[in-house]
């Protein structure tokens, strides 16, 4: 992936942590997103740090699927 297509991700996933964010329902960590300091606007950050940002905002954005997905019994019978 080129540097400018990463960056472009890493917009995206911004947006939709925003959207999450504002739901009330929604809980997200962004803790370690944060910690990164780099944002897409970012453009003078090496390619490396945008996609260590990437992963970071998508996994904080998921962090609350996982943990609904732990505590969610699935049925032993199909439908």
């Amino acid at each position: 992936m080129k540097k400018q297509e990463l960056i472009h991700l890493h917009g995206l996933l911004a947006e939709v942590s925003n959207q999450c964010a504002a739901w009330e329902d929604c809980q997200i960590n962004l803790d370690e997103y944060e910690s990164l300091g780099i944002r897409p606007t970012s453009i003078h950050k090496s390619k490396t740090d945008h996609k260590a940002a990437v992963f970071a905002i998508a996994g904080g954005i998921t962090y609350n699927m996982r943990e609904e997905e732990e505590q969610e019994a699935v049925a032993a019978t199909a439908d």
